[in-house]
């Protein structure tokens, strides 16, 4: 039969196209009518496609799976199947060419799985780029002819937090725990962060280059680069070498791997040193902070941090405008000896031209 109805009442269709292939697809309703004109179009499309050579209709669940079968080896592949798992609970079924950009942004998921906790801005944004991915590989494949377009939700401003020299020294003494003191003390060495901090291996460190290596499956970017290593690193990292336990460098004394630092400790640290509003990525803050402060160029800064974009940096432009400095009196309205002409320079002040009193009009 080539359209059926199943036990919570919806109607499908089944049915084998001119080419052989077999055609399987929920009509997504409860009326038999509507089932059957549905089913009636999808068969003279394929007999369209078969006969006169026209483009066949491609659906969701194909953009789908050729997605993930891009995705395939790549870092994030488990967000981009919970993904792919979501927009196939709301759109499948649906043929791509009928997508619009309503279809999208009304079907952005709005609250966590099965909780009422809201979603925020960046979070759908997320869920927006797997889906705009999808679409994007399907036009590049052939399968659209133009791809729909989605806003993206105003994101807050990136957050900087960091903190000075005197007050990271107060947190790592305020620490308990002496491989925590290690831990941060590494991160505000070498910006590095917390994964690739705590899965750093012995054969990951070359001590002739001062370097470590960060692989791809611990890099946010998923490429692999190298951590340059100060000389307070390196001290550390030697001393750590000489007790060496395991191939992990940092653990909690036992050599085992471990995911996540002692958040209590960390807390009662800062508690105990006065910071708040502060957390263990904002160590890499820090030493971003601390570079661009003391004129480490934007460029070289992006490659020492492994960002992807210099626009990932440019939120530490501000911290430092000595660059800038050179230029500052190219634009001078009149020279200095000129000003007596205007006024005068108040002592002790920074320059401000005070104005003479008028003389008295004669006539």
């Amino acid at each position: 039969m080539s359209i059926y109805k199943k036990e919570n009442g919806i109607w499908w269709i089944d049915f084998r196209a001119p080419s052989g292939q077999r055609i399987r697809r929920s009509a997504k309703t409860t009326e038999r009518k509507l089932a059957q004109q549905y089913h009636d179009k999808l068969k003279h499309e394929s007999w369209q496609v078969e006969k006169l050579g026209k483009k066949p209709e491609r659906t969701m669940e194909e953009a789908l799976i050729r997605f993930l079968e891009v995705s395939q080896g790549q870092k994030d592949l488990e967000t981009k199947i919970r993904h792919t798992e979501y927009w196939r609970s709301v759109l499948g079924g649906r043929l791509l060419s009928s997508l619009t950009t309503d279809d999208i942004l009304n079907n952005l998921p709005t609250h966590k799985k099965g909780t009422q906790e809201k979603l925020s801005p960046s979070t759908q944004n997320r869920y927006r780029t797997s889906i705009m991915r999808v679409l994007s590989l399907a036009h590049k494949a052939g399968w659209i002819d133009s791809i729909p377009f989605v806003p993206k939700n105003a994101e807050p401003k990136v957050r900087v937090r960091w903190i000075t020299k005197n007050e990271a020294k107060k947190l790592i003494d305020s620490l308990r725990l002496q491989w925590m003191k290690e831990v941060c003390y590494f991160a505000l060495m070498t910006g590095a962060r917390m994964t690739e901090i705590l899965s750093l291996t012995w054969d990951k460190i070359d001590f002739a280059r001062n370097i470590a290596i960060v692989t791809g499956d611990i890099a946010k970017s998923g490429k692999s680069r190298p951590l340059p290593l100060s000389a307070d690193a390196i001290l550390l990292l030697k001393r750590k070498e000489q007790e060496r336990i395991s191939e992990f460098v940092f653990h909690r004394g036992k050599g085992k791997y471990i995911s996540e630092i002692d958040r209590d400790d960390f807390q009662r640290a800062l508690e105990l040193a006065n910071i708040s509003d502060f957390r263990f990525h904002d160590l890499r803050h820090t030493w971003a902070s601390w570079h661009v402060q003391n004129g480490t160029p934007l460029m070289v800064l992006k490659e020492l941090g492994g960002w992807e974009t210099i626009e990932m940096v440019k939120r530490y432009a501000h911290l430092n405008a000595n660059h800038l400095l050179s230029y500052a009196n190219v634009g001078t309205f009149w020279e200095h000896s000129a000003l007596n002409k205007f006024g005068t320079v108040a002592e002790n002040e920074d320059l401000i031209l005070i104005p003479e009193k008028k003389k008295a009009a004669s006539y």
